[in-house]
């Protein structure tokens, strides 16, 4: 929604290798780039992220191919781990001497004490499969402060019909908002569209039955199966626009519903987007998150590739504000560099998570000079009215260039 990311990243994509592990983000859109809000909902107010390094407390198997690590938070770090439901972390590990980042979701409602993400095995994926095979209770990762905008717009949940569509490991952030929304009103009710190709694959399935077993009334879970047959045929086969048509109008109801979560691959999520809209659902009313954008395969640095800069060539100057300090590093016009990537050559400590345009991590404002950006999945238009623009996707146009990662 990983919040995406990967073996070989790209930057400008949200891959990990042959899939994707977590897109924290939002989905592709020539203007905004994709909300995991959804327009209407309110700006909550951004903290700097940062890294702090947490011991493993637990490794739970959820499938073959997927785990859920919980992390220790102690007393002093809960302010900087306090989240909403909904939100990711960023982690980061030394693979091979290199350094690798990953975004995902939280996949419990929040509690103080821990937070819990899933991570699932991504075929050619370096961070999963170490994770898989390597992380332990007790090791010790550094992970990021939570962040994110995939959360509710609901002022209150009281008598709410909250939906999720999701598939894969889309699950995950839409566990922490089921539980959430349940558990914060005696008339909510949360109605989950869940989609794996087999019964094998399907993440959390003890914790949805014991979501329903609590809320028997309230909780309601469809489990699509594209490649089992299920005794309603509805629910057997990958969802096109008619059998999405036919849920909704079987299963869900759209008219009862007063906000719509999804996260998914690309496909799927503007599948739902574009039906919803077709039959009148108000967009303010939909939040999206993506895992993949579907073209795996662009290599992305991770923590800035080595640019030569030539005494007869011509530069541009990017100049950037970062915790109160100043910084200012020239880069060839023929590198095409991001403004991120060229910050992290004399700055390691730049935040990012993604690098793909999606969580939003290396979002700043646009002080002087122009620059064009490559994607955006994560800022809203009320944020590029203001100036912010990715720094992993902003290239410069201008001699000079200045940012602030501050405000």
């Amino acid at each position: 929604m990983t919040l995406w990311h990967l073996d070989t990243p790209s930057p400008a994509r949200a891959t990990d290798a042959a899939a994707t592990e977590r897109v924290a983000g939002a989905l592709l859109n020539s203007v905004v780039g994709g909300s995991s809000r959804g327009a209407g909902a309110p700006a909550s107010p951004r903290r700097r992220t940062r890294f702090h390094t947490l011991a493993v407390q637990e490794v739970r198997p959820l499938t073959d191919e997927a785990i859920e690590v919980t992390f220790a938070v102690p007393e002093e770090l809960a302010g900087e781990f306090d989240y909403l439901a909904g939100q990711h972390v960023a982690l980061r590990a030394e693979l091979d001497g290199h350094e690798v980042r990953r975004s995902y979701s939280l996949c419990r409602p929040p509690s103080p004490g821990s937070v819990s993400v899933a991570i699932k095995r991504d075929r050619g994926g370096r961070f999963s499969t170490w994770a898989q095979s390597e992380l332990h209770a007790g090791d010790r990762i550094d992970v990021m402060s939570p962040q994110g905008t995939f959360t509710s717009a609901l002022a209150a949940l009281d008598e709410a019909h909250v939906v999720g569509i999701a598939a894969g490991s889309g699950i995950t952030p839409l566990m922490a908002l089921a539980a959430t929304v349940l558990a914060r009103s005696e008339t909510s009710r949360f109605t989950l569209v869940y989609t794996n190709r087999r019964a094998t694959d399907v993440m959390f399935l003890d914790d949805l039955a014991d979501l329903k077993d609590r809320y028997p009334a309230r909780f309601a879970v469809h489990h699509v199966l594209t490649r089992e047959q299920r005794s309603a045929p509805l629910l057997s086969g990958r969802i096109d626009e008619e059998r999405l048509r036919g849920i909704l109008d079987a299963l869900v109801l759209p008219a009862t519903v007063d906000e719509w979560f999804l996260c998914g691959p690309f496909d799927l999520v503007q599948l739902c987007r574009d039906t919803l809209a077709d039959i009148g659902v108000e967009s303010a009313h939909v939040r999206y998150e993506l895992f993949t954008t579907g073209e795996p395969g662009q290599e992305r640095p991770e923590a800035g590739r080595p640019i030569e800069v030539r005494e007869d060539e011509p530069v541009r100057t990017i100049e950037f504000t970062l915790d109160g300090q100043s910084g200012s590093v020239d880069t060839p016009v023929s590198a095409n560099e991001s403004i991120l990537n060229a910050a992290l050559r004399v700055r390691p400590d730049v935040p990012f998570a993604c690098a793909g345009g999606v969580c939003g991590t290396c979002r700043a404002r646009l002080v002087d000079g122009s620059v064009t950006m490559t994607e955006n999945y994560a800022l809203e238009q009320d944020e590029l009215d203001r100036g912010y623009v990715l720094t992993c996707q902003s290239h410069p146009t201008t001699d000079r260039v200045v940012v602030d990662y501050d405000v």
